[in-house]
């Protein structure tokens, strides 16, 4: 079986290159479709190919435009053109065309009617409120994009419930459970540039957006520390949102030596060193589906704190300590016992690596999907 994997701006590049080597692995022709490699990326194609098919001339531009306003507005006229009137036939000689993510709704409709008819489409629904509602025009249009594809694939009963409720016939829903990941493993070079906390650290790493919370760990760790305890917090990872109006009143309160920052595109093996040396991580996420940085931490074995959103709400009683989304004060005390007591992180984190040592792997993933093609193409002759 061909299989042509669709992630234009790589969004879950870590996921991809995990999923088309499984597929690899059961004997499926696979080519990943995406854009342009950058430095900051880990994917090394294992037994399936890679095509650099989508922003390749704003890609080039990157060093020069830098990433503001210029750059996404030339990416988005050259994605565009791209779904108009972009060769199309290295997709539709595939008998799967399986997409990951439609980074721009309007955009992505006019490939997709193009593809309609002469592919198989199938398409994996990571979170069923595109872009967590903050995309704008990005994900405009995006559920009527649902109804064109033969199939849906989902990782939780949160995201299959949500797109029933949006009117999706349950039909073309299909589950299949999301197996824990592995970032590119930290270098020595990695961990010695992250120095060792003298204190208990807790991390929060990946994208920093509005809907990951990221404001409600900043007041939760700051009223801890107003209450005399001691401990650093390290927030790694790229900002698409204005931080200063959240870290500007960490030093007006007398705790900037607590609270250590490392912004920008984070390369696997860094932000593998980071989760090394933290004590415990953080995910105070308003609302989300599955999460794949949650996923990748969990080998690990370090304590998790979550909020009771999406996936974080249906995990076991203990692999988490949790708290209600949203709420500061819950989730400061969801953190007290784990800044106090070693015995206590040590418990947690030992309950997280086991769990995530039963979740499956990537070949039972692999196996799911390859069903989930073959019914679906069954069901189109």
């Amino acid at each position: 079986m061909k299989i042509a994997m669709v992630d234009p701006s790589l969004f879950t590049g870590r996921y991809d290159d995990s999923l088309c080597a499984a597929l690899a692995g059961q004997g499926m022709e696979v080519t990943l479709h995406g854009r342009p490699m950058r430095p900051t990326d880990a994917i090394v194609p294992d037994g399936y190919t890679y095509a650099p098919r989508y922003f390749r001339r704003s890609e080039a531009l990157r060093a020069h435009l830098g990433e503001g306003r210029a750059f996404r507005l030339a990416k988005a006229a050259e994605y565009g053109l791209t779904c108009a009137l972009g060769d199309i036939s290295p997709l539709t000689s595939a008998d799967i065309v399986h997409i990951q993510w439609l980074p721009l709704a309007p955009a992505d409709r006019l490939v997709v009617k193009r593809l309609q008819g002469r592919a198989t489409l199938v398409h994996t629904v990571h979170n069923a409120d595109a872009y967590h509602a903050d995309a704008g025009v990005q994900g405009r249009g995006y559920r009527t994009l649902l109804d064109s594809f033969d199939a849906l694939i989902v990782h939780g009963d949160t995201t299959r419930k949500a797109l029933e409720g949006q009117g999706v016939d349950p039909r073309r829903i299909h589950l299949t459970p999301h197996p824990p990941m592995q970032l590119a493993p930290a270098t020595p070079a990695d961990l010695a540039a992250i120095p060792k906390p003298a204190v208990p650290r807790i991390l929060f790493f990946g994208t920093i957006r509005p809907y990951k919370g990221v404001d409600i760990a900043v007041h939760a760790c700051v009223s801890l520390w107003k209450s005399g305890h001691d401990f650093e917090l390290v927030l790694a990872g790229k900002p698409f949102m204005d931080m200063a109006p959240i870290l500007d009143p960490v030093a007006q309160a007398g705790f900037a030596h607590r609270l250590i920052t490392d912004f920008g595109f984070l390369t696997e093996p860094r932000l593998d060193a980071h989760m090394a040396r933290a004590d415990m991580i953080l995910f105070p996420y308003r609302h989300i589906d599955s999460s794949g940085a949650f996923l990748s931490a969990l080998h690990h074995g370090k304590a998790m704190v979550t909020s009771d959103a999406g996936m974080f709400g249906q995990l076991p009683q203990g692999v988490a300590a949790r708290a209600q989304a949203g709420n500061t004060d819950a989730l400061a005390q969801a953190l007290l016992p784990l800044v106090q007591s070693a015995a206590i992180r040590q418990d947690y984190g030992n309950r997280a690596r086991a769990y995530g040592n039963d979740m499956g792997n990537w070949t039972d993933m692999a196996v799911a999907t390859i069903g989930i093609y073959r019914n679906v193409m069954a069901a189109r002759a």
